[in-house]
């Protein structure tokens, strides 16, 4: 079972840049898709983005295209989240998932393996 741990998180002025990371373990991570997800304040958790196992197929929420862009290195297995343009509407703790074999979907109901998430502030 793998584990997955964010890091990267913090405060950045509208227009700043993040890149965050999730390390995985306990797992073959070249098995896995992986994805992040968003949890705005008093919001449900929603899909940002995801990657093949492989990393050659992505897919990305519509809010994020252009700005977000998620890469992985199966060599450090770990995931990465890099975002540009940031808005005050990207507030929200970021999680990173896993799912075995290649998986794009939306529903946080089909990953089943979590980090614990990391807060990203984007001040106006």
């Amino acid at each position: 079972q793998v584990q997955l741990v964010e890091s990267g998180g913090g405060l950045v002025q509208a227009g700043g840049s993040l890149r965050l990371s999730c390390a995985a373990s306990g797992g073959t991570f070249r098995s896995y898709s992986m994805s992040w997800f968003r949890q705005p304040p008093g919001k449900e958790r929603e899909f940002v983005t995801a990657m093949s196992r492989s990393g050659t197929s992505t897919r990305h929420a519509d809010s994020v295209k252009g700005r977000f862009t998620i890469s992985r290195d199966n060599t450090k297995s770990t995931v990465y989240l890099q975002m540009n343009s940031l808005k005050p509407e990207d507030t929200a703790v970021y999680y990173c998932a896993a799912v075995p074999g290649d998986s794009w979907r939306s529903n946080v109901k089909y990953w089943p393996y979590w980090g614990q998430g990391t807060q990203v502030t984007v001040s106006s």
